[in-house]
């Protein structure tokens, strides 16, 4: 059975964790568990951890407790909001609320590539893109290629690296965007509360349980909440949406 889990901030306003309890969190799926990159063998005891956005939180606090347990993590990266590097302070950086994230990046809201670059070479964090804008790209006039393709190699071409996994902006997709993401993607993360048992995921999107706003280090591994993710995925293979 494959958990994926899906989590944004700690310490933030919104679609956030407590900086203790994820800790706690960590802790608990470190000696419960094994973490694994995207591709990588699951067994009966492996989760996939994915942080959606790159805000510069995840540097500054959720990193160095990556490092702490030897806790394995995919990033995933709007490309248009990643800055080079910056003389901004850290604490600065993490003092917007969420909604004010986006329209700030030029005050280096999300991680520099010298900062991702750091955490590639830790060997804990592998990157996917998150598209280049963060739109909903079931919108109209949306730009499917730059937010597919060339997201893809601005971050390649930055990071000296091959990104192999793309995440949904706000898990918005249909099936021929799904199909156009596969085309430059072999994994594909959505939105959804649901287990399954491979990297295939459901119909093509892998489901993630949200691990954001936990009220317990183990909420989401309890028996029931389980059992619970277990059959929404049957439902959605049987149902093919």
């Amino acid at each position: 059975m494959l958990i994926s889990i899906m989590y944004h901030h700690v310490n933030s306003d919104r679609c956030s964790n407590d900086l203790n309890i994820f800790e706690e969190h960590l802790k608990y799926i470190k000696a419960n568990f094994k973490t694994i990159f995207p591709g990588e063998e699951i067994t009966q005891k492996s989760v996939c951890l994915t942080f959606d956005d790159a805000y510069a939180d995840f540097y500054f606090l959720i990193f160095p407790i990556l490092k702490k347990y030897n806790i394995k993590a995919l990033l995933a990266i709007p490309s248009k909001y990643i800055l080079e590097d910056t003389n901004e302070l850290a604490e600065n950086r993490m003092n917007f609320e969420h909604n004010d994230l986006f329209k700030n990046y030029e005050k280096a809201t999300f991680c520099t590539y010298k900062e991702l670059k750091e955490m590639r070479d830790s060997g804990l964090v592998v990157f996917g893109s998150h598209s280049h804008s963060h739109v909903n790209l079931l919108e109209n006039d949306v730009d499917l290629d730059l937010e597919l393709r060339v997201s893809k190699e601005i971050l390649e071409k930055n990071l000296e690296l091959s990104i192999d996994s793309f995440v949904f902006p706000f898990g918005k997709y249909n099936q021929k965007i799904l199909q156009e993401a596969k085309k430059y993607y072999k994994y594909n993360f959505r939105i959804g509360n649901a287990t399954h048992k491979d990297f295939n995921g459901i119909n093509g999107a892998i489901y993630r349980v949200d691990g954001d706003d936990l009220k317990t280090p183990d909420e989401i591994f309890k028996a029931k909440k389980l059992l619970k993710y277990k059959f929404k995925g049957l439902v959605k293979r049987l149902g093919k949406k």
